[in-house]
């Protein structure tokens, strides 16, 4: 019973990270649409879809210009690798 009680809890945890995983289009939309477009073709700011460094870029910062001379406040590196994704 102990051992079925273990496996029923990884299972559970498995479930939910899944379950809450990053949505990068719901975070870029929130986040990132308002300057550089629906679909990162650029707007008020440069196109950034299909870019390399855009993981770099959300986390450290490192551009010349803010907001991106500094990371992204309130965005974990798992949500930058979501936005990334959505943008390829």
């Amino acid at each position: 019973m102990k051992r079925f009680s273990i496996v029923l809890a990884a299972l559970a945890m498995m479930m939910s990270t899944a379950a809450f995983a990053e949505d990068g289009a719901a975070i870029y939309k929130t986040k990132c649409a308002m300057c550089h477009g629906a679909a990162g073709e650029g707007k008020s700011a440069p196109a950034i879809k299909g870019k390399a460094n855009v993981v770099d870029v959300v986390t450290k910062g490192g551009l010349a210009k803010a907001p991106h001379a500094k990371a992204i406040a309130g965005v974990t590196e798992d949500q930058a690798k979501a936005i990334a994704t959505f943008l390829k």
